[in-house]
């Protein structure tokens, strides 16, 4: 009959009985990059009471191939001239690096296919280090 909430990093939290429910935003880009999830499974693990919940406690990585040349022109080519300065060296890297941002429907070439999904409440971490195979149709 009472909710009480904590904003604390789990590393550092002591708590005097299990909880009913554990809530967090632990997504990162691309679900899983710079995420908290170790973290989650680790409060699931210390602080949940059995039958307790977890929000969300689903979650699923989907891929599909893009086409969007001004936007590759924005964020990849801009690096031949950045300003009258020859920074081709940068395109390594910028092609290695994941960009974050949204896709307009048409830009999507393939059909998308969902290739790993979690169950927050069984994953554990070794789960997260994975290849999956996938396949897309050109559309």
């Amino acid at each position: 009959d009472q909710i009480t909430l904590i904003q604390e990093k789990v590393e550092d939290l002591k708590l005097p009985c299990k909880v009913d429910i554990i809530l967090s935003e632990w997504m990162g880009y691309f679900l899983l990059y710079e995420s908290m999830l170790n973290t989650i499974i680790s409060a699931r693990d210390n602080f949940l009471n059995p039958g307790g919940i977890l929000l969300p406690d689903k979650a699923s990585l989907y891929i599909a191939g893009i086409e969007d040349s001004e936007y590759k022109q924005e964020k990849i080519e801009f690096w031949n001239n950045v300003y009258g300065f020859n920074m081709t060296c940068i395109k390594k890297i910028a092609y290695r690096e994941p960009l974050v941002d949204t896709v307009e429907p048409a830009a999507q070439v393939t059909t998308a296919c969902k290739f790993f999904s979690i169950d927050l409440n069984t994953v554990q971490v070794e789960d997260l280090v994975f290849k999956k195979p996938f396949t897309c149709k050109a559309i």
